[in-house]
């Protein structure tokens, strides 16, 4: 009860094969994918960077209204 060792264990893999043998479960994007994919974030971080500095400007010119 009071032995916490376990004499019966499997030998450990090593962390590269490990590694090796989960980088074989990914099912990598084919080009297509990664492309259409790469253009939308850059799209949608302009947009976002315009509405962004729309509300920069907007809230600029309302705290120098207050500011008269």
């Amino acid at each position: 009860m009071g032995d916490s060792r376990n004499t019966d264990s499997a030998p450990k893999p090593s962390f590269w094969k490990g590694v090796k043998a989960e980088f074989k479960k990914i099912s990598w994007p084919d080009k297509t994918k990664i492309f259409k994919q790469s253009v939308a974030v850059i799209c949608i971080s302009l947009v976002l960077g315009f509405i962004i500095m729309l509300m920069d400007t907007v809230l600029k010119y309302g705290v120098g209204l207050l500011g008269m």
